[in-house]
């Protein structure tokens, strides 16, 4: 499928048409066990269905695809994926670098968890090469990337920071959440592995929890298929099939996703309550020149500050009517939060903890019109 485009991969990669019944969609594969053939006789390699299952397959196949790699593997959730490439990469007295304000699950996943495991970490400040390679020790085995963050929305150059981890004999791993394939390609950047919350933009219809690896290293790919099999953090098969639904539409929806962004940060740029706009498509980002060298569009994730502190932002949060107050991000609806009090609230006390006035919204597809009105009545 390389010769094709974005758009075509996303709706033909893995989904050839069912050879049994002509079906142009891929079937929903609700079986646990597979007849064989006599003892090891495995048709089509299926045998178990936390092994394998053939509409997870074609999931995983087009994941690779969209992502230009060669091996893609699906998973219950983002953070089932997070956990198995963190285990397939690290061992007992490894160091990873994170950004220091990273997704709060990331960093519970491994302050809480993995630090029992003997995992070190330092946050660090993405956007600063010279503050990574400082960083960087003899264990370090992993640099963890967020471009655009969770939920500063600050952009890290995947290339120059590719060349530190390699030097040092580590790998690059980008969580491609917030991004999507569509607007960005680690790995044609110099990543080893790329991640995804699939619940988010990729599925992008808040109605699947799921996650992704996928790498172009066929050695990590062997790593993360012991453990996806061996811990079975797996997607059902009507999961994999959602998610694949949500696929064929990701080029369109990204597009409006990012219009409607547009309109929105230029309105809470000019608005007075706003003291500070994090979005990467405006001029004025820090990161603007390397997000507008990397990604294809700057997406539909906003971050701002409002004037009166966390309890203003609270008072906006609860006025807005279109966008939903809730967690998650990356669906069709448009959505708020308060990092501070809900995602984030994991990173209370830390290095990561984010500012009380901030706001997160994933802005959708509905009237770019409509939120921008709502989000001004809101504020106002």
């Amino acid at each position: 499928m390389d010769q094709y485009g974005f758009a075509t991969k996303a709706i033909h990669a893995g989904q050839e048409p069912d050879p049994t019944t002509g079906s142009v969609i891929v079937p929903i594969h609700a079986t646990s066990t597979y007849a064989q053939d006599g003892v090891g006789g495995l048709r089509d390699g299926f045998e178990y269905s936390r092994t394998g299952n053939p509409t997870r397959a074609a999931l995983e196949e087009c994941l690779a695809a969209l992502e230009g790699g060669t091996h893609g593997r699906a998973f219950a959730s983002g953070m089932g994926a997070t956990d198995t490439a963190l285990r397939a990469l690290c061992r007992p007295g490894d160091h990873v670098i994170i950004p220091n304000d990273a997704y709060g699950g990331t960093f519970r996943l491994i302050d809480k968890v993995f630090s029992h495991w003997g995992l070190t970490h330092t946050p660090v400040p993405l956007s600063d090469v010279d503050a990574v390679r400082a960083a960087i020790r003899p264990e370090t085995k992993v640099v963890w990337v967020e471009t655009p963050t969770n939920p500063l929305l600050n952009i890290a150059d995947i290339a120059a920071l590719a060349e530190i981890a390699h030097a040092a004999g580590a790998k690059l791993v980008v969580d491609n959440t917030f991004a999507s394939p569509y607007l960005q390609t680690p790995l044609a950047l110099g990543a080893d592995v790329v991640l995804h919350s699939t619940t988010k933009y990729v599925g992008g219809h808040s109605d699947v929890i799921g996650g992704a690896l996928v790498t172009s290293d066929a050695e990590l790919d062997a790593a993360f298929g012991f453990l996806q099999n061996g811990a079975g953090a797996v997607p059902g098969p009507f999961d994999a099939w959602l998610t694949l639904r949500g696929i064929k539409t990701l080029a369109l929806r990204m597009e409006k996703h990012s219009d409607n962004a547009e309109l929105v940060a230029a309105a809470l740029l000019d608005h007075p309550k706003v003291t500070r706009v994090y979005y990467p498509g405006l001029p004025e980002h820090p990161g603007h020149d390397v997000a507008a060298r990397q990604m294809r569009r700057f997406g539909g994730m906003i971050s701002f500050s409002v004037d009166g502190g966390e309890d203003a932002a609270l008072k906006v949060c609860a006025r807005t009517r279109l966008f939903t107050l809730a967690e998650s991000l990356g669906g069709v609806e448009s959505l708020i939060e308060h990092p501070g009090r809900m995602t984030h609230a994991s990173t209370a006390g830390s290095l990561l903890q984010v500012p009380a006035d901030l706001i997160r919204i994933s802005v959708g597809i509905e009237s770019g019109d409509d939120l921008v009105a709502d989000l001004l009545t809101a504020l106002d």
